[in-house]
């Protein structure tokens, strides 16, 4: 009997021993990642910090919106639930997408059924919900809305439509127009026109003074631009969508600037130059009602003045200017200070992006962050303690830290202990912060933190998905460096199989972006295409990822380098990086692939081609394949317009490279893109079946730039996949 027990033991030990490796084992699938989600990692959205900064808001599934404490992390009470939203004549429940306070929170204005436009904007229904008597105005009858935005003292709000400003008050209810001239494809009020949208990252083009008594805002008027169109399948007789989309070296919309006084109903143009050929990317009212900041740039975009603007006469002056051999970015970073004395501004001038501290008149007081290294955001002022708070690429162009300064550059304090990257929320009076960190291995990791940095209270850490991870075959993800044969050091990530044996050689995929400023090589948590990357390595693949020159966090010499021949060096560098894998003993170099989106796929074109003997195929999904189809804000920025540059676009357009491409190409694009038209697509196409060059495509009908909704992505990367096994 003790014998028989005594194996009944080995054998459930035996039992468990095997499914503990085999749930140890699991192999990652492709409807794991995209149909079941099994890998989405929790973040914290909708944050916003209440006007006390002892509490903070936060949206909960589009249904109430509650109230944490910062000392805590502890609800304290429900704001507002979706049922207290009644309007009358709407029977059906609001769901709530945004929510904003005004200033003294009496007021919550809300947006629901929002519907997307471009890569920024929306049109939704607005409603402002009135906390103390429990009123819920929807803010009008015209039809859906855009950027709605309350008065400082809850008292009107503001607001587009059919490209027109509309201002409302909430006690007569009474709509007023501010403007009355807006004309699709023609005059814009209040909001952008694409290209603003897109590459200087804004849509909202109205505000409200700090005293409420002036909204400011842009008129675009776009006439002059030349229309593109998209052709729609989803009717029986597809239609065009035709919007105004100005290419490289074509005409711009005339921006004006304007100041309505509410009280008056009268308008005031502000005088921003007699130059209609200019960038004004932003404006900004200062802690004075009575000046309005403005931003105006060259279109060669190497030359930023900041503007002060009297509201009431529309005259201005010009307090700061400064120019750069290459261009300059165009940031939010912009502060001016609650006592009127001072504003902060970023800046390369000192060949890396630092924070700068300006009086009112535009005189530099001091640089208030200084060394070799690239300012990354920054995230706050403390006027209370006159701190300065940002994050910084100090320790290497990987990490992320949070970093606090006096205002005169000392008392330089390294806040963060956890090395990675960290993304912090400062509550309004600067006593705490939210602090989302994650690193190359490591989900969000949310915590509630005072503002020296000690933590309070984990709010997310991820933990379901920690344990998930722990049932699948999983690699770590490793940083590593190589210089290139002009002794450029470039930095990398690699995923290896999680059997690897360094006797055996493998077949590599590179991914790629490598456009200016940007990083895939960070050590942060890769939430959209880690798992995948992971299912790849499982089944035999080494994955890699590398900065080429042009990327961010090294300074302005290595970001602007590229400039005037945007791809060439990226190019080289990736091709550089498929030299070095094919030299390792544990990589078999006839099986090195690449694959990229956007700029990523234009690159990954450029390298099947340029990089020919290197590459055995590429994945290419909506590429720029020749720079003259794509944007002028954007490409001006860095190659000027093709009539200054003809070689520079000619030189680095991969259309004109197909001759020499040798491996499997596979050319994915949606046919709704705006952003990078897909007769980028069409016209590599041409040139390809000209040169004689098979290839194969994959086109989604009605599908934007990020080609998703419903089974889309999980189709989309089932296609790849598929590709990559085949040919690689």
């Amino acid at each position: 009997m003790k014998k028989l027990s005594s194996i009944l033991v080995y054998l459930i030990a035996f039992f468990l021993f095997v499914n503990s490796s085999s749930a140890q084992n699991k192999q990652i699938t492709l409807s794991d990642i995209w149909q079941n989600y099994s890998f989405y990692a929790n973040s914290f959205r909708d944050v916003k910090s209440m006007k006390d900064g002892e509490h903070y808001s936060t949206l909960y599934d589009g249904v109430s919106i509650d109230e944490y404490a910062y000392k805590t992390g502890e609800k304290t009470r429900s704001i507002l639930q979706s049922s207290d939203l009644v309007v009358q004549g709407k029977t059906e429940p609001i769901t709530i997408d945004d929510y904003k306070f005004c200033d003294d929170e009496s007021k919550v204005l809300i947006s629901a059924n929002s519907e997307p436009l471009y890569r920024h904007s929306s049109i939704s229904d607005f409603y402002v919900y009135d906390l103390k008597n429990k009123r819920t105005t929807y803010i009008s009858d015209g039809g859906k809305q855009r950027l709605a935005s309350l008065s400082p003292d809850g008292s009107k709000v503001a607001f587009v439509r059919s490209n027109n400003l509309f201002v409302r008050d909430l006690s007569t209810n009474v709509e007023t127009p501010i403007t009355t001239d807006g004309k699709i494809n023609s005059i814009i009020n209040g909001t952008t026109d694409w290209v603003y949208e897109e590459e200087f990252g804004f849509t909202e083009a109205f505000f409200w003074s700090p005293d409420g008594k002036n909204i400011a805002y842009y008129r675009f008027d776009e006439s002059k631009v030349k229309e593109f169109s998209l052709t729609m399948y989803y009717s029986l007789y597809p239609e065009q969508y035709d919007y105004k989309y100005p290419k490289a070296g074509e005409d711009n919309s005339l921006v004006s600037i304007h100041v309505y006084n509410v009280k008056s109903a009268t308008t005031k143009t502000m005088d921003i130059g007699k130059e209609p050929d200019q960038y004004i990317p932003r404006i900004k009212w200062t802690q004075d009602p009575k000046i309005l900041s403005i931003q105006r740039m060259n279109r060669l975009q190497n030359k930023l003045e900041i503007l002060f603007a009297d509201p009431a006469s529309g005259t201005t002056k010009v307090i700061y200017n400064e120019e750069n051999k290459y261009y300059i970015d165009i940031t939010d970073n912009l502060t001016f200070t609650k006592d009127k004395k001072y504003f902060i501004i970023s800046s390369e001038q000192d060949a890396y992006n630092h924070l700068y501290l300006y009086d009112i008149n535009g005189k530099l007081v001091n640089q208030i962050t200084k060394g070799k290294w690239d300012v990354d955001k920054f995230v706050g002022y403390d006027e209370a303690n006159k701190l300065v708070y940002y994050t910084t690429a100090a320790a290497t162009p990987m990490n992320r830290d949070l970093y606090s300064i006096k205002m005169d550059g000392t008392k330089n304090t390294n806040i963060t202990n956890k090395v990675g990257t960290n993304d912090p929320m400062f509550s309004s009076n600067y006593k705490y912060y939210i602090n989302t960190f994650s690193d190359i291995n490591t989900p969000y990791y949310i915590t509630l933190n005072t503002a020296n940095g000690k933590q309070i209270k984990v709010l997310e850490e991820n933990t379901k998905l920690l344990n998930r991870l722990k049932t699948y075959q999983i690699s770590k993800v490793n940083f590593f460096t190589f210089k290139t044969s002009e002794a450029i050091e470039l930095n990398g990530w690699m995923v290896k199989p999680p059997d690897f044996d360094e006797t055996k050689k493998y077949p590599v995929l590179l991914y790629v972006y490598g456009g200016p400023g940007s990083q895939t090589v960070k050590n942060e948590w890769e939430r959209y295409d880690y798992a995948w990357y992971q299912m790849l390595a499982q089944k035999g693949y080494i994955i890699v990822s590398v900065d080429n020159r042009g990327t961010g966090a090294r300074g302005e010499a290595f970001k602007k380098m590229t400039y005037l021949q945007l791809g060439k060096y990226e190019t080289i560098d990736q091709i550089e990086t498929a030299k070095y894998f094919g030299s390792l003993p544990y990589v078999d170099k006839a099986r090195i692939g690449i694959w990229g989106w956007s700029f990523g796929g234009y690159l990954s074109t450029s390298c099947i081609t340029k990089g020919a003997d290197y590459f055995k195929m590429a994945v290419a999904v909506a590429p720029v394949t020749n720079w003259r189809y794509y944007d002028n804000i954007y490409t001006e920025r860095f190659m000027r317009t093709p009539n200054e540059n003809t070689k520079g676009y000619d030189d680095n357009s991969p259309i004109h490279f197909v001759n020499k491409l040798k491996g499997k190409y596979l050319l994915i694009h949606g046919t709704a893109d705006d952003n990078v038209h897909t007769q980028n697509s069409m016209m590599l196409i041409k040139e390809l079946i000209d040169a004689d060059k098979q290839f194969e495509m994959q086109f989604y009908p009605d599908k934007n730039h990020s080609i998703y909704g419903g089974n889309t992505r999980y189709h989309l990367y089932t296609r790849i996949t598929d590709f990559i096994l085949k040919n690689l």
